[in-house]
């Protein structure tokens, strides 16, 4: 069984999840993990698929994909190891404000700091409003409440508001 991560990136248009899923079937391809979205008009998604077929015939499989030049398709091998289990709680992490450069950078950098993985970030910019919305896998050992104190603090020099909350396990 082979695992391989495809991307696949370009113009929205209907019916790209349909293609690119039932070329991946067909080979016998299952998706074990995915992110999809769009973006300003493009489309964006990761697939992680096992499959029997090797890794030449799914690029093969999926070049139609890209031949007018609207999408981008590409694939590569993704080793097989051990996933690792959250040591702890999950957390969301909700920024909102005014758009500068750095948001980012400058708050994910304080969760590193305290060990924490994001494991999903998402981030939209409506007018003037700049919406970050992150899920946070935090070690056991760190304290909530602490980092929550050093994003609040970080967030003021930014000039925006910030919130990290527990996620119900039950939800995700």
């Amino acid at each position: 069984m082979t695992v391989l991560a495809v991307t696949v990136i370009g113009r929205d248009r209907p019916g790209i999840i349909a293609e690119a899923t039932g070329v991946l079937g067909r080979l016998g391809g299952n998706l074990e993990d995915s992110t999809m979205t769009i973006l300003r008009g493009h489309f964006a998604m990761v697939l992680v698929v096992s499959t029997d077929a090797d890794m030449g015939a799914v690029e093969e499989a999926l070049a139609s994909m890209a031949e007018d030049g609207s999408l981008s398709v590409s694939v590569r091998a993704v080793p097989v190891e051990p996933t690792a289990q959250p040591a702890g709680p999950a957390y969301l992490l909700s920024v909102h404000g005014a758009d500068r450069p750095g948001i980012v950078s400058t708050l994910t950098a304080v969760v590193a700091e305290a060990g924490g993985n994001i494991t999903d970030l998402s981030t939209r910019l409506t007018g003037e409003l700049y919406v970050l919305l992150a899920e946070v896998d935090l070690p056991a050992a760190a304290d909530p409440d602490v980092l929550a104190q050093r994003l609040r603090d970080t967030a003021a020099r930014l000039g925006v508001e910030v919130s990290l909350r527990p996620l119900d396990p039950d939800v995700l």
